[in-house]
């Protein structure tokens, strides 16, 4: 059994898609450690550089996006979806996977139809609370679907749905750093309450105009910020504060590499509201403001939010109100012990743990009641 146990792992895009793949296939190694794993991802997009980065091999297929703007340019990508079928009909044949797993991206569309028209086992997982277009297609198709919110009936079949939770980065559960190491390791001071801001890996249009809207209230808080600004607004950032003067409490970078050393130091974050970041903050316990980008289909991470804001998990602030509102109401939230310790707790009341082996048990489940 173990000598051929092989699986497919398809999807990408964001980090939101492509952490809990890479996560459920570390699981998968550990529980068979001669697991060949084979990802399939979208040429261009990140998992082509992030999953080699982690150790795995990764085929890429010409999957894109339909343009509702430009309708014409939807006849090249209706070429690409027919290109990227035939591609991975010949890649499951070539790897003979006995289960293929979908975490949405356009990359798992293709290839999951394939496998499912092949006879081969699907499992997909879906991350956020409103389900995304590519996996509510191949629910028909799937034998298992693992969620990581209550009421996923909505979209798909009942009978199918696991309730599993989301995989997060390891690294973030395994950090041992105590919080006064953490502040020093951002050359910061463990006596003063310390606010997080990240707006995920390419950072925040929004949540960075709303600190340069209020740095006299940064600098006159008497608190500690961490700000990641992301690469892409790093230099016009840069510019910015070398024209009003930069608050010395507040330490500005452009990509933060360790976030475990980054929430360990921080005793309130304000953050998107992307999936997995959701479920880091539950497994974690840490209190949140959140701030659901505008910029994603059906607006779904602002579905996402309010599962913690209506369990008193969270704080929300819409994009809209943020450059007006989100620092002021940062700074009297930090103050507030009791409103942290409700938040803490009630947040940790939503994680579920083991998340990743949970999913790689049903992986491996699968592919022996094929074998049988």
């Amino acid at each position: 059994m173990e000598e051929e146990f092989r699986i497919i792992i398809s999807g990408g895009g964001t980090g939101g898609h492509i952490f809990p793949a890479l996560s459920i296939a570390n699981a998968i190694r550990a529980l068979i450690p001669s697991a060949k794993i084979l990802f399939v991802g979208a040429e261009g997009r990140m998992e082509m550089q992030r999953v080699p980065a982690a150790g795995y091999e990764i085929k890429g297929l010409p999957i894109c996006g339909f343009d509702r703007k430009n309708l014409l340019k939807n006849v090249v990508v209706l070429y690409k979806i027919w290109k990227s079928q035939r591609m991975a009909k010949k890649i499951i044949r070539q790897f003979r996977p006995m289960v293929a797993v979908g975490v949405g991206g356009y990359a798992s569309g293709p290839t999951l139809n394939k496998a499912a028209e092949m006879g081969i086992p699907c499992l997909i997982q879906e991350q956020n609370s409103y389900a995304g277009v590519t996996n509510k297609l191949l629910a028909k198709k799937a034998q298992k679907i693992c969620v990581a919110y209550e009421g996923m009936e909505r979209f798909f079949p009942a009978d199918k749905i696991m309730l599993t939770g989301n995989p997060v980065r390891q690294t973030l559960l395994d950090t041992t750093m105590t919080r006064e190491e953490a502040l020093r390791s951002f050359g910061l001071s463990a006596d003063k309450k310390t606010v997080l801001l990240v707006g995920g890996s390419l950072g925040a249009r929004t949540i960075n105009e709303s600190v340069l809207g209020h740095l006299k209230e940064v600098e006159a808080s008497g608190l500690q910020f961490i700000w990641q600004t992301g690469k892409y607004y790093s230099q016009h950032i840069a510019d910015q504060l070398k024209e009003k003067g930069q608050p010395q409490n507040l330490k500005v970078m452009d990509f933060i590499t360790d976030m475990g050393a980054a929430y360990k130091a921080a005793d309130l974050v304000i953050s998107r509201a992307g999936a997995s970041s959701i479920s880091e903050f539950c497994l974690i316990g840490k209190p949140v403001i959140l701030v659901p980008s505008p910029n994603v289909a059906e607006d779904h991470q602002t579905k996402n939010a309010m599962a913690l804001v209506n369990r008193g998990a969270a704080l929300f602030v819409s994009d809209a109100e943020a450059p007006e509102k989100l620092i002021n109401l940062a700074i009297a939230t930090v103050r507030d012990d009791a409103k942290l310790k409700s938040l803490s707790e009630n947040v940790l009341k939503m994680a579920l743990p083991n998340s990743a082996e949970i999913i790689a048990k049903e992986v491996i489940k699968l592919a022996k009641a094929a074998k049988a």
